[in-house]
């Protein structure tokens, strides 16, 4: 039986409207509307042409309803700026990552939620409370995908293919979950992290996520729960100048233009001096780039755990995805970035015999993260030097 949901749904993941899947399909577009409000069903043949137009199994659609993202529960940055259609095709790539992570919940013990909801408190309050929570201290953040996951955030990729969405959160059923444009450079990508971190802990699903404020006290949050004030204070110099940021930024692991906009918020550049300094960084690459940064992404911990646990099972990640109705790269758009590797296969349906499998790794658990991502190193003051 065919979801009609489904194939809105997949429409609207591939970015294209019904007159456009209408002539890519061979299919009329009072038929389209027909099929994606359940008025009639379409026969085999129509439902393979609309499977191969949009690139999706015609098992797919044959599944149970999906639950949408509360779209107004959705933070957005730059909202105004990006077509409705990337925004749709983002969202839809929410709901397919939603539906990986319910088959993942149901084979593996995931760390539970622990994202608290703060109601109103300013963002650096916000950003403290938290961090006194996790026990993090005033040392830098640690990996910030692992600490999500640490924390029951589900974390996925978005399509690499819409690079203008940087990143948005949801809650879904309870469940926080983010996901990350992991195209960035990785001081960006923590910051991004820490970003939606800020939405879920003071936006929730209860106030609205999107918009210049929620933007502005995220980014608050972000650099407050990044850069902690007593570390800052205690490491960087007051008037520091461009070179001594580029080594400070390597403390924190942030984008050396986030520590220059943290050091003016927190009194230690003038306004003259915090100009200048972003005019010398721009000069330098580093508005667009981070030159001499982390190099290599934070990655996942708990899809890499059940890949590889899967992997010794002899479950290949194209298994998955056909048990889920969706393509190999379907999937790889999913965990890109995020993953050590990628995942090649089709979407060929799975065998009864391979759902057996499936259930048998059912008692495999997989951890809250290794003890070292969330222990703090020393790290050394940044002196004044010359002046």
């Amino acid at each position: 039986m065919v979801t009609p949901s489904r194939i809105a749904l997949a429409r609207k993941r591939r970015g294209v409207t019904l007159a456009e899947l209408s002539d890519q399909a061979g299919v009329s577009l009072q038929s389209l509307s027909n099929y994606e409000t359940g008025r009639t069903t379409p026969r085999a043949a129509t439902l393979n042409k609309l499977a191969s137009a949009l690139d999706f199994p015609a098992a797919f659609f044959e599944g149970p309803a999906l639950d949408e993202l509360p779209s107004d529960g959705i933070s957005w940055r730059a909202r105004s700026k990006t077509s409705p259609r990337v925004l749709d095709a983002a969202r839809a790539a929410g709901v397919l990552g939603a539906m990986l992570y319910d088959w993942i919940a149901d084979r593996f013990h995931l760390p539970a939620v622990d994202v608290p909801s703060l109601g109103r408190p300013d963002p650096e309050t916000a950003a403290g409370m938290v961090r006194t929570r996790w026990d993090l201290g005033e040392a830098p953040a640690p990996n910030m995908v692992h600490l999500l996951e640490a924390h029951g955030v589900r974390v996925f990729s978005l399509d690499p293919d819409h690079a203008e969405v940087d990143a948005f959160a949801v809650w879904r059923n309870g469940v926080p979950f983010v996901f990350l444009n992991t195209l960035k450079s990785a001081e960006r990508g923590r910051f991004d992290a820490a970003h939606e971190l800020g939405h879920l802990v003071m936006h929730g699903s209860e106030r609205a996520c999107s918009g210049p404020e929620a933007e502005r006290q995220a980014n608050a949050f972000a650099s407050a729960f990044l850069m902690p004030r007593a570390s800052v204070l205690g490491h960087m110099p007051s008037g520091a100048h461009v070179d001594q940021i580029i080594r400070g930024k390597q403390i924190w692991k942030v984008s050396a233009m986030a520590l220059t906009y943290r050091m003016h918020d927190l009194g230690l550049l003038t306004d003259w001096q915090y100009r200048s300094t972003c005019a010398e960084l721009s000069r330098l690459g580093y508005r667009s780039d981070e030159p001499e940064g982390m190099g290599q992404r934070e990655t996942s911990q708990v899809l890499t755990k059940v890949f590889t646990a899967l992997r010794t099972k002899g479950i290949r990640p194209a298994t998955v995805a056909a048990e889920l109705g969706l393509t190999g790269e379907e999937m790889n758009r999913l965990l890109f970035g995020l993953t050590l590797t990628t995942f090649a296969g089709g979407g060929q349906q799975a065998t009864s015999t391979t759902k057996r499998h499936l259930s048998a790794v059912s008692s495999l658990a997989v951890g809250s993260g290794d003890t070292s991502s969330t222990s703090a190193t020393p790290t050394p003051r940044v002196s004044s030097g010359p002046r």
